[in-house]
């Protein structure tokens, strides 16, 4: 969940976030692609001894641009039935994701680069 300049039209900002990320705290990647009308990200990759996350677990995003930059929505997390709002500050080689509760009350960043 994290920013920089990206290419203009601000809808090419959905496109601009699929592809392979790592997150920024080192415990898992995954691969953001199209699924349906939403946009999934799908964990391929989770450090041994994390009990909480698993490979193929997804994250189903219904994001609009809201800037060149920025995608705005909503997140549903089906392995905990959960759902919150969330920002995605985009740039060419890295993301930063904003997700938040209750009313945007309690909220949790996350960066992510980009995995050549």
């Amino acid at each position: 969940m994290f920013l920089l300049p990206l290419p203009a039209p601000a809808q090419d900002a959905t496109g601009a976030i699929s592809g392979s990320w790592a997150r920024g705290d080192g415990i898992a990647r995954v691969r953001i692609a199209p699924c349906g009308a939403q946009i999934c990200a799908i964990n391929t990759w989770i450090k041994d001894g994390v009990t909480d996350e698993k490979v193929g677990d997804r994250l189903v995003m219904d994001v609009k641009p809201k800037s060149a930059s920025l995608l705005s929505g909503t997140a549903y997390d089906p392995q905990r039935k959960l759902s919150f709002n969330i920002d995605i500050t985009v740039a060419a080689n890295a993301l930063r994701t904003q997700g938040c509760v209750i009313g945007r009350v309690l909220c949790k960043d996350m960066s992510w680069s980009r995995i050549r």
